[in-house]
């Protein structure tokens, strides 16, 4: 995630290399009864290539590891970001030993400026943000950041209302002629 000046905070994970976002094929839900032979066997298959050694074999399996992880914890945030979502998850990418591309960062845009004029939208704006930003299991730092801006947003908005709420109390009270005598 990185905080700017920007209407849109992108939140994400660190990353390393920028492409644009591509489906993967779905790892298979539990490689345990597949033999490291056969594993090795079927992604040199698939992509031309030599059998796998082991190193690269427990890489791969790393890297399809981390492939999952990076793409639920981007849904997260644009799950919980809703409406405030500005663009949907864009990763990065690197390159495995069978040649595939494999998630290891990514980022949802999310609007993070205030609702203009409305301190009430603001509030409940920020609360989205906060949730978007800690929606994954594990949020990174700039996750964190996020959410901490969010709550300082959300702090600005609920003293715009008090106030507000302060402003309308008193026009009422002087509409109905009672004279407030404030005197500290």
């Amino acid at each position: 995630m990185m905080i700017s000046s920007a209407i849109s905070t992108p939140l994400s994970r660190p990353t390393t290399q920028k492409a644009p976002s591509q489906p993967l094929e779905a790892a298979p839900a539990d490689d345990s009864n597949a033999s490291k032979e056969n594993t090795a066997t079927q992604a040199a298959g698939k992509t031309g290539a030599k059998q796998l050694q082991p190193s690269e074999l427990a890489e791969l399996q790393s890297l399809k590891v981390r492939d999952r992880e990076v793409r639920a914890h981007e849904m997260a945030h644009a799950s919980a970001g809703g409406q405030y979502v500005t663009s949907g998850a864009q990763f990065s990418y690197q390159k495995g030993p069978d040649g595939r591309l494999y998630a290891v960062g990514g980022e949802v845009g999310i609007s993070t400026s205030p609702v203009a004029g409305d301190p009430r939208a603001t509030l409940q704006k920020a609360q989205t943000i906060m949730r978007a930003a800690l929606a994954p299991a594990e949020p990174s730092s700039q996750d964190r950041q996020v959410a901490a801006s969010a709550a300082a947003m959300l702090q600005q908005a609920r003293a715009e209302l008090q106030t507000l709420q302060y402003s309308r109390q008193m026009a009422d009270q002087s509409a109905n002629g009672q004279n407030l005598d404030l005197q500290v």
